[in-house]
């Protein structure tokens, strides 16, 4: 045929012909069907048949005329111009008012009509059978221009009448405002685009569930997940940001990593899927649903198994990250991928450098969504239910509604953020904020209502996975980071991490791993409850605390699973972004007065006059009070590390304040399945008692390593209360005895062959302490990220001292002297590491 090509003919040399979308298909229909991958098949309409049908109808160059016409710069003009071509290829002439019915409309030339009427007869062979019709311009879905949204697909069309109609409509679809515009954006020249289209067997997602995945997460560009979203019936919903779907985060296991080095010779063999351990899954609130069906799931968890296994074939193949559109078959059960395209946004960064934001207060958020993008902004609302709300949008505007629409696009370049009440992070409106590097929150349920036109607001998308919309200005800091020239060292630098949500943005961050994840920090962000009140729901007297547990666990047949769940993967969070460097996590460590304010914790807590000196840390673990929650953060680790594979994750004790708790505690461990030196398990302790330090050599019998948790030693060496205003002038961590334990706990340590390092923000705010700890051999100092360059630059500052010192030691004279100590330096720095 002439017109029409079979799609399992097509490949991705066809672009000129059947566009990108149609190539895609046509590619992975050859190439992928055989590994397992069902694309549901049909044929393509190339752009010879739309160029003949713009010849046949006489209207080229009057569609050339509308558009040489038209105010590139201001674009002032573009809704004129747009339905001026758009009435063009509907009816033959400029209507009065586009989609009136004073003139009929144009049909396709008998020579492509009849051509595609007879693949459509002969593909499928119902008379009505109901198929997608999608639009594929020949500049369309490409890794430089993905044209995402730009242009019009049909679904469930049926018949031939109904195929015909839907074949013009791609073909008007080429001038909708938003693809005029995406072209002039892109530098493409209009009438060098042609228009194919694809007819496929339908998949029955409309009483199925459907969704899109990325290779790449999209937010960040941390590159070992595939990122699903999904809903049920069609995936129109999410693209249009219409429910707030289901969410998975899906780590590429190693297995996968290794074998991306042999793509090239090996991609089209069929690889046998491994288990991909999901690291976090989030229910949506899917509000085109009943309320039954918004608390389940949209895809089983053999559908996620599935999915990711297909993404990354997909990405082997392409040699890309992508972004893969799926349908699930209502009917049939059936999984399906509907169409991939390149990854346009996140695949182009570095990561070598970023913008770091502080806010200088933190008021009470009037309401809050999904983050996308990493930035804050002040600006005034304009809130927008349509294009007649246009005019009044001015540039800098913070634009909020309901939901965006690809017509908006012109509309939203004005905006210097979008606040959306629904849609997630693969909605129409996260993907043009990527587009046009603003940030946005969507998905807030109530921006619409809680904010009012004029009003000045301040929108942050600083704090992780959360963004939130607060009245008024808000003022903070900027801080350029610059990740080209950071200095090497041999003390390791490291970052200390509370939120799990940022982990896949300081993956990219110069660090050596993670030297504390503080597990009590999740409880109380992710989880809220108390642990006990949980493992003993029953003794939680009936009131408004136990209708919240009720509330908050309902997803889970047992109270404890909610527990084990939710802290399992903010730590697969964490473990995956650093993998393979080490993650130590610190096992809870709130003190009395701080676990009574989780939910349900004033019935499991005593009342203590010192809470600092009390019921915390390694006492706890083993004690009846609060064994049974110490078994839920066990098992959590244990499902991290044992069943998914996250052998870089360590565990670190707390507050131990003698030998024999120690072994106490490890026993413990040992009991919930936890045993130290079992499947390369690591258990270290927190040096932050003067007896950690007295009794270093014995503590290192039995432990893997130290971490010298300086605040906790300072006060407790010095006597004072680092919460009191009065005496703080006093606590120094710098004081020589302070310093004398710090001395004496990294010589032991090194004298036992344990790693030890140091968590604490003094060695990034005092060179000299920072100096200290390098001249006695520390192994590694945690910072938070905020702190994490000038400490590394202070590590090697000292460093630089420091062999410079051991250069006049240790070499004659005359050599340093013939060779200047520069030149030496490469060589100090290997036979310190060796050492």
């Amino acid at each position: 045929m002439k017109y029409c090509k079979p799609l399992r003919h097509v490949r991705l040399s066809d672009v000129p012909s059947v566009g990108g979308k149609n190539a895609s298909v046509g590619e992975m229909l050859h190439y992928l069907t055989h590994m397992g991958i069902n694309i549901p098949d049909g044929f393509a309409l190339t752009t010879d048949a739309f160029w003949q049908f713009l010849i046949v109808n006489n209207i080229r160059k009057s569609l050339e005329q509308e558009l040489s016409r038209l105010d590139v710069r201001e674009l002032s003009n573009l809704a004129d111009v747009g339905m001026r071509c758009r009435s063009l290829v509907a009816h033959g002439a400029v209507q009065p008012e586009y989609g009136s019915t004073q003139q009929e409309s144009l049909r396709l030339p008998n020579e492509i009509w009849n051509e595609a009427r007879l693949m459509y007869d002969e593909m499928f062979i119902d008379p009505v059978a109901s198929v997608a019709v999608r639009s594929s311009a020949s500049a369309e879905d490409l890794p430089d221009a993905s044209f995402a949204g730009q242009h019009d697909s049909f679904l469930n069309v049926r018949g031939h009448k109904d195929l015909h109609d839907a074949i013009i409509m791609c073909y008007i679809s080429l001038f909708n405002d938003r693809a005029i515009k995406y072209r002039i954006d892109n530098g493409i020249e209009h009438m060098n685009v042609g228009m194919s289209v694809g007819v496929q067997r339908m998949v029955r997602a409309d009483v199925g569930s459907a969704g899109v995945a990325f290779t790449i997460d999209p937010e960040t560009g941390f590159s070992n997940v595939v990122y699903i979203t999904s809903c049920w019936g069609l995936g129109e919903s999410i693209v249009q940001g219409a429910v707030n779907p289901d969410e998975f985060y899906v780590y590429k296991t190693k297995a996968y990593q290794d074998r991306q080095t042999q793509a090239l010779n090996e991609r089209h063999e069929k690889e046998q899927g491994g288990f991909f351990p999901v690291i976090r899954k989030r229910v949506g609130s899917k509000e085109n649903m009943s309320v039954g069906m918004r608390d389940v799931f949209s895809i089983t968890d053999s559908d996620v198994q599935t999915l990711t296994d297909w993404c990354l074939k997909i990405e082997s193949h392409y040699m890309m990250p992508m972004d893969v559109e799926f349908a699930k078959d209502g009917i049939t059960q059936e999984l399906f991928v509907v169409q991939a395209r390149p990854e346009t946004v996140q695949s182009r960064q570095r990561h070598l450098s970023f913008k770091e934001y502080k806010l200088k207060t933190k008021p009470e958020p009037i309401c809050k969504g999904k983050a996308v993008g990493h930035s804050i902004a002040s600006g005034t609302v304009r809130i927008v239910r349509s294009l007649a709300d246009a005019p009044k949008v001015k540039k800098g505007d913070v634009i909020v509604a309901d939901i965006t629409n690809p017509d908006w696009n012109a509309l939203l370049t004005k905006a210097i953020c979008i606040v959306t009440n629904k849609g997630g992070r693969t909605s129409h409106a996260s993907i043009v904020a990527r587009e046009l590097g603003i940030h946005a929150v969507v998905g807030t349920g109530n921006a619409t209502e809680r904010l009012s036109d004029g009003q000045l607001i301040t929108v942050s998308c600083i704090e992780g996975d959360e963004g939130f919309v607060y009245d008024g200005l808000v003022k903070w800091d900027e801080t350029d980071i610059n990740f080209r020239n950071v200095p090497e060292t041999i003390v390791k630098p490291m970052l200390i991490l509370a939120d799990p949500d940022k982990a896949f943005h300081l993956s990219f961050y110069p660090s050596a791993g993670v030297g504390l994840l503080r597990m009590e920090f999740i409880i109380s962000n992710s989880i809220a409850i108390h642990p006990m009140a949980l493992a003993r729901f029953d003794d939680v007297p009936d009131g408004a605390e136990k209708v919240s547990i009720e509330a908050l666990t309902r997803h889970y047949a047992e109270k404890k699973e909610f527990f084990v769940d939710q802290l399992s993967q903010s730590l697969a969070t964490v473990a995956a972004a650093f993998h393979p460097r080490p993650v130590i996590v610190r096992m809870s460590d709130f003190k009395t007065n701080e676990y009574a304010l989780l939910i349900g914790g004033k019935y499991f807590e005593p009342t203590e006059e010192n809470p600092m000196l009390g019921f915390r840390g390694a006492s706890r673990y083993y004690n009846e009070r609060y064994r049974e929650g110490f078994a839920l953060e066990c098992a959590a680790v244990r499902r991290v590390r044992n069943e998914w594979g996250f052998d870089n994750v360590k565990a670190m004790i707390p507050f131990c304040r003698t030998v024999d708790e120690g072994r106490q505690v490890l026993e413990t461990m040992k009991q919930f399945g936890l045993v130290r030196g079992e499947q390369g398990l690591e258990v270290y302790v927190m040096v932050e008692i003067p007896s950690n330090v007295i009794l270093a050599k014995e503590f290192a019998e039995i432990f893997d390593g130290f971490s010298i948790g300086s605040n906790d030693l300072t006060q407790l060496t010095l006597g004072i209360d680092r919460d009191s205003s009065i005496i703080s002038n006093l606590f120094d961590e710098s004081n020589n005895a302070v310093k004398s334990l710090l001395a004496s706990a990294i010589k032991q340590a090194k004298e036992a062959g344990k790693p030890i390092g140091l968590c604490g923000q003094a060695p990034s705010d005092h060179p000299e302490f920072a100096q200290f700890l390098v001249e006695q051999g520390i192994g590694s100092i945690s910072f938070t990220a905020d702190a994490l360059l000038k400490g590394i630059q202070n590590i090697s500052q000292a460093e630089s001292k420091s062999w410079k010192k051991s250069l006049k030691e240790k070499l004659p004279s005359s050599l340093v002297g013939v060779l200047g100590s520069e030149s030496l330096q490469p060589l100090l720095l290997l036979s310190a590491e060796h050492e």
